[in-house]
């Protein structure tokens, strides 16, 4: 690759085609690097969560992210501030992975702002709750767990000489059942 000009998908938009960590840093060319996810893949979501989870447990909260993303783009527009909150999430945990406190809670309480602002007004795809009433669960996913479990990693990771976290080791459960 030519340093000097961008990389570029088939269509000839701009990818970036360096390696990756897991933790979804950028690499030098020709470092081994860790599989990347592909994007646009529509999945439905029991699978978006159970691909999520495998990634996340892998210690791959950026990778998990982009399954999000693709949910987010491709499903129902009553469920995009629960995707949207979930990759927030994700995103979360990977700044606070790298050592990034300040941006990795940030996103960790925005992310858990999308949710509560997602179960509050209980809308969903997936149905079960009725028409105002507050989700709880939504996919498996228990809204009020995650969203605790968010808030108090933030919290965490804010504290003084806090050092960076083990992503697989600080992955949340998104199932409430799982």
């Amino acid at each position: 690759m030519d340093e000097t000009r961008r990389d570029r998908n088939t269509e000839g938009r701009a990818h970036n085609a360096r390696p990756r960590d897991g933790l979804g840093r950028p690499l030098p060319y020709g470092a081994p690097g860790v599989e990347r996810q592909p994007e646009g893949v529509v999945r439905t979501p029991e699978e978006t969560v159970r691909e999520a989870q495998r990634l996340l447990d892998a210690g791959m909260p950026f990778h998990a992210h982009e399954v999000f993303e693709d949910a987010w783009k491709s499903g129902p527009d009553a469920e995009r501030e629960l995707w949207r909150g979930l990759a927030q999430l994700a995103v979360g945990l990977t700044h606070a992975a790298r050592g990034n406190a300040t941006g990795g809670a940030r996103l960790l309480r925005r992310g858990a702002g999308a949710l509560t602002e997602f179960a509050a007004a209980g809308r969903s795809a997936e149905g079960g709750a009725a028409p105002g009433a507050p989700v709880v669960t939504v996919y498996g996913i228990g809204i009020g767990p995650l969203t605790g479990w968010a808030l108090e990693l933030a919290a965490r990771v804010e504290g003084a000489d806090a050092p960076a976290v083990d992503a697989a080791a600080e992955a949340p459960r998104l199932r409430a059942d799982a």
